[in-house]
């Protein structure tokens, strides 16, 4: 199966950006494997929930990089793919989240990427989830894009957490005609408030779980806290998931995933 093409901006050079021809070199698989850059889905936590394709693609990579706060901490998708595939070497690009969007903190990152792709090296990025939803990895590929831009840039699906959590807690997540938003809460549990106009809509809220206590409260309010439920840190040290009223006791860690389900579900 052929892995998806990260199409945007694909074959555009930025302003500014130098001409490295990334990627353009001979390729150093003696399978004769294009240079690409590949986002690779490895899931919320559970090694088990690796992917064969996702297997095959970090497997197939002359390198393998994952985020971490720093050089000396083992990031999450790095710890996965440790459990995962213990024969592949992980190298980690020190990448540190700021609220205010600022693209230069995946500067470093893209510049070692584009380095191994102007070697002719396939390189596989191990990304937490999906890659291609509220993912690092987007954002990267942007960095990435803006130095290589005629590199291929694909990606490999990965589970998320709320297909996790849904599984853990016995939670069906949608029916018939039912439809789904899926949000987030990092700036607070007013993101639910267009999210639970209708009534009839599923709802599943990431990383908000420092915010946890007053979600469950906005659903009280809202009639939609019965059936809700909570999972965090799922597949990893510490997870705990269940009905949202009993674990919205107190603040939960930034990997903590909520589901809402339609109102007046039978």
């Amino acid at each position: 199966m052929r892995h998806r093409r990260f199409r945007e901006g694909e074959g555009e050079r930025r302003s500014g950006s130098q001409e490295t021809g990334c990627g353009d070199g001979e390729a150093s698989h003696g399978d004769g494997m294009a240079p690409t850059l590949v986002g690779v889905g490895v899931g919320p936590g559970d090694p088990e929930h690796v992917t064969l394709e996702a297997l095959r693609a970090l497997r197939e990579a002359d390198r393998v990089f994952a985020p971490s706060l720093a050089l000396d901490v083992v990031g999450r998708a790095e710890s996965i793919v440790r459990e995962a595939a213990p024969e592949v070497q992980v190298e980690r690009l020190v990448i540190t989240m700021r609220r205010d969007g600022d693209s230069t903190v995946y500067a470093d990152a893209a510049g070692r990427i584009a380095a191994a792709l102007d070697r002719g090296e396939r390189v596989a990025f191990a990304t937490l989830g999906d890659p291609n939803i509220y993912s690092t990895f987007s954002s990267l590929a942007r960095a990435v894009r803006a130095l290589c831009p005629d590199a291929p840039i694909e990606t490999v699906a990965g589970i998320m957490a709320f297909q996790a959590l849904a599984a853990r807690a016995g939670f069906v997540v949608l029916e018939g005609t039912e439809t789904l938003s899926l949000i987030t809460a990092l700036d607070g549990p007013g993101a639910l408030d267009g999210a639970l106009t209708d009534r009839s809509r599923a709802v599943a809220v990431y990383k908000g779980g420092r915010h946890l206590p007053a979600i469950a409260k906005r659903l009280a309010a809202a009639g939609r806290l019965e059936g809700a439920v909570a999972g965090e840190l799922l597949g990893l040290p510490g997870e705990r998931a269940g009905p949202l009223d009993e674990l919205a006791d107190a603040p939960a860690s930034y990997l903590a995933t909520v589901l809402v389900p339609p109102a007046g579900r039978p």
